[in-house]
């Protein structure tokens, strides 16, 4: 516990968002309500992981029976895969609205039996999320998600999923821990408020509050407002998805308090869209960017093609790297599950599944 920063107690956690794993085995997890990350020893009891997919078909049901409510009252918010016993850890809220309960759960890498992650008298430590939008802040987040929103839209043909919540529940959009420290990506209440946020780790250091400034093929324009929605440390920077759909390039050298990082645009995956969520995987050799999209199958992009790709500055084209869309609609979360796989949240349009993706077979 010494060497992360942990002492023992009981966090209060009024929302749980994106959580991962960092050293340690220690999970870092996103409270957007209260604005701040919460570091926890969570004191797996899981045996090292033989490398073995894993499945699990109605996920929303059981864990509604765990939680005595309905399915449509389990709204699973991330998963991370534990890296050494490769149980699957998810940040889920009970219930909608004011009245959700966050509960952060564990599934059984082996059986598939779930259970609650203490919370009480746990080794912990937290940050705050310095510079956060204010709790009554009345501006909106936009997001567009598979299934689950509160409005449909169609338009040139593509249905769009909309959902408008409060600009503090982008707080956090995306997390990983990276070289010593966590870093954060989210929205700030700064006039540039798109930002990317470095957090010593243990939390006993100054934290690096950096504006981001891209520019968007499908809006023709170069912005700061938009958030990050997901992203994966690549090479001593960042592959990170926005809405509607830039994948840009982000370099770390210049991350530093009060500055700002101009990025890269590599590609455009397509308009009405938002990247749900990204892993990086290796097959002979190659390192992939796996996308997972709330308006198209799975995109997979070969990250040489991405290294000499220039950046994108022209209103509507190009589209930029090569990709391929594999025929795998409804991917909702992403996480490496050891070398050969990947663990997928999928929907099928009625119920959600946990489903093993071989990388040699994407």
């Amino acid at each position: 516990m010494s060497d992360h920063g942990l002492s023992i107690g009981t966090p209060q956690i009024r929302s749980v968002g994106p959580i991962t794993f960092g050293p340690g085995e220690i999970l870092f997890v996103a409270d957007n309500v209260a604005a701040k990350v919460v570091a926890i020893d969570v004191a797996d009891p899981g045996a090292p992981a033989d490398g073995a997919s894993f499945e699990l078909e109605n996920v929303d049901a059981h864990l509604a029976s765990f939680l005595g409510c309905a399915p449509d009252d389990v709204l699973i918010q991330d998963i991370a895969v534990h890296p050494k016993s490769h149980n699957v850890y998810l940040s889920v809220q009970r219930g909608r609205g004011e009245d959700s309960q966050p509960v952060i759960l564990r599934i059984d890498h082996r059986d598939g039996t779930i259970a609650d992650v203490a919370l009480d008298d746990v080794p912990f430590a937290e940050a705050a999320i310095e510079r956060a939008p204010a709790e009554d802040d009345e501006r909106v987040n936009m997001t567009l998600s598979i299934d689950d929103s509160e409005q449909t839209v169609v338009h040139q043909g593509l249905t769009i999923h909309l959902t408008r919540r409060p600009m503090r529940t982008a707080t956090v959009t995306d997390l990983a821990y990276v070289d010593g420290a966590l870093l954060v990506a989210g929205l700030s209440n700064e006039e540039f408020s798109s930002r990317l946020r470095r957090l010593p780790f243990p939390f006993d250091g100054d934290a690096a509050d950096t504006a981001l400034e891209i520019y968007h093929v499908n809006h023709g324009k170069w912005e700061t407002e938009a958030p990050i929605r997901s992203f994966v440390p690549y090479h001593g920077g960042l592959l990170a998805g926005y809405t509607c759909t830039p994948v840009v390039h982000i370099p770390l050298q210049d991350l530093a308090g009060g500055g700002k990082i101009v990025g890269r645009t590599v590609a455009e995956l397509g308009f009405g869209n938002q990247p749900l969520d990204m892993v990086s995987v290796r097959h002979d050799g190659r390192e992939h960017l796996l996308v997972a999209n709330s308006a198209y199958g799975l995109i997979k992009i070969d990250c040489a093609d991405i290294d000499t790709q220039s950046g994108l500055t022209e209103h509507g084209k190009p589209v930029g790297v090569p990709r391929t869309t594999e025929q795998l609609t409804g991917v909702m979360r992403l996480d490496n599950l050891g070398a050969d796989y990947v663990l997928a949240l999928r929907t099928d349009g009625t119920s959600r599944h946990l489903v093993s993706l071989k990388v040699d077979s994407l």
